[in-house]
């Protein structure tokens, strides 16, 4: 099997979209491009309305990955979770992929018998501690967020120790929304480490509409502006893991 990225959105929000595209459908484009959505709901005290929690839970089933909602004084090992949770379900979807090529359309992982089963599963284990993974960062800055953006941020600084004990590649990026001349803003270009956001986080500006689905488009429009070339695009060499957890 050939290693390529995994490429992931983390968004994390506390609350419905008011404005903008319809975020469910932009996920759902996201997964097109091989990229997988996945979702963190942020409460403080309050409950979460019933609208609100069908948003998160349709955009990463839209977006082919993992949705969770949580107070804030649990983000931190969340998102850690809910990030390492997406990397083996987009692998298996992957292992799934090739035993159909090989065994035909109706395999299924589960299909095989437990010995077989075990092994495949080592091999999704050690991919997902090899495989070089980039995950692209969306927070919610509107008005209801601002209390939660200090967990936010120890919560992003956890996740960047943890995936960096990992063998393979990391590469992280950071956006918030709204921002303050568009929809969206980057806060953080394509770093190994997310250390500088230390520098960025006190300046944040909280309020405005919630631009989900825009939101989620520019974050794609961003990962394709950097990785896919014109002659990358025309020979075909894209990476496994996009063609594959479509």
């Amino acid at each position: 099997m050939r290693k390529g990225t995994l490429r992931q959105i983390l968004l994390i929000t506390d609350g419905c979209s008011n404005h903008g595209e319809d975020p469910i459908a932009m996920a759902a484009l996201a997964k097109e491009q091989g990229i997988t959505v996945n979702v963190i709901g942020v409460l403080d005290q309050d409950t979460i309305d019933e609208n609100g929690l069908r948003e998160i839970e349709g955009i990463a089933m839209a977006g082919g990955g993992v949705s969770q909602v949580v107070y804030a004084k649990q983000l931190s090992q969340t998102v850690q979770m809910v990030t390492r949770k997406a990397m083996t379900q987009t692998l298996q979807g992957v292992v799934n992929k090739e035993l159909k090529q090989i065994l035909g359309s109706n395999a299924s992982l589960e299909d095989l018998p437990p010995e077989k089963r075990g092994e495949v599963m080592e091999v999704v284990d050690e991919l997902g501690e090899t495989v070089e993974l980039e995950v692209l960062i969306l927070i919610d800055t509107s008005g209801s967020m601002k209390t939660k953006l200090p967990t936010v941020k120890e919560a992003l600084f956890d996740l960047s120790l943890s995936l960096n004990a990992r063998i393979g590649d990391n590469q992280f990026s950071v956006f918030v929304f709204p921002g303050k001349h568009g929809n969206t803003e980057k806060v953080l270009d394509w770093t190994p480490n997310l250390e500088s956001l230390s520098s960025v986080f006190p300046k944040l500006t909280s309020g405005g509409l919630t631009p989900t689905g825009p939101a989620l488009r520019e974050a794609v429009a961003f990962y394709f502006e950097k990785k896919r070339s014109l002659r990358g695009l025309i020979s075909g060499d894209e990476s496994y893991f996009e063609e594959s957890s479509m």
